[in-house]
């Protein structure tokens, strides 16, 4: 079996004519298509061993397109995905490109246009065994840290707050803050969810034992708005 066979398409769309039609043009030039009515059901269904890329609609109720491409980061899953969407605007395709998005489609589309972009697509799926360059880039930029720099990073990306990190390591919230805007410089990282995937895509940390935090909630002073017992 080749390497495209393995591979998958994932067709993610609320309107079933157009999932429907979209699958057919797929396995009609022999790609493998599995399709979802909702985000939700594909984030069920995916894991990170799952191969090939995504075909993700905008607009879709309950979670849509960008919630879920936000989803899969933050699983560390980096499948190639494709958006397409009949109502994109500017803001919308920025914020895809800008979170790794590699194409954008309008509805209704070109069907060529749109197997050229899969098959594009597909040509930058890792193989399997393979290291994405990106993640190696990531660790490479954490083995830069000073030792002091690692120990402010890991219970930040866990959620903990400027002042429970000064605690823990029983420095004042001010040096917390200049080791934070260091750590944040270095690691290229321009806000606390992107800390966070980077740390998630090379392993140090386990999404599943984060705290559930947000820019807000690690402010000097806040405590995360929602908040697991430790």
């Amino acid at each position: 079996m080749t390497s495209q066979q393995q591979q998958r398409v994932y067709v993610v769309d609320d309107d079933q004519g157009m999932l429907d039609s979209t699958v057919w043009l797929f396995e009609s030039v022999g790609l493998q298509a599995l399709p979802f009515t909702s985000g939700r059901a594909f984030l069920e269904a995916c894991d990170a061993s799952s191969r090939g890329c995504v075909l993700l609609d905008v607009r879709m109720p309950g979670m849509g397109g960008l919630n879920v491409q936000e989803a899969l980061r933050e699983r560390g899953i980096h499948m190639p995905i494709i958006f397409v969407s009949g109502h994109a605007d500017v803001p919308i395709v920025v914020r895809a490109f800008r979170a790794g998005a590699v194409d954008f489609i309008e509805k209704p589309y070109n069907e060529q246009l749109l197997l050229d972009s899969v098959q594009q697509a597909l040509s930058r799926e890792p193989q399997p065994g393979a290291v994405d360059p990106r993640v190696l880039e990531v660790q490479a930029r954490l083995d830069s840290l000073t030792p002091r720099e690692r120990d402010v990073l890991l219970p930040l990306v866990r959620g903990y707050t400027n002042r429970e990190v000064a605690e823990q390591l029983a420095v004042s919230v001010k040096t917390i803050d200049l080791y934070r805007s260091r750590v944040m410089k270095r690691m290229q990282a321009e806000t606390l969810a992107d800390l966070v995937g980077m740390a998630v895509a090379t392993g140090l940390v386990d999404a599943l034992q984060l705290r559930v935090a947000s820019d807000q909630g690690s402010s000097t002073d806040g405590a995360p708005a929602s908040r697991e017992p430790r």
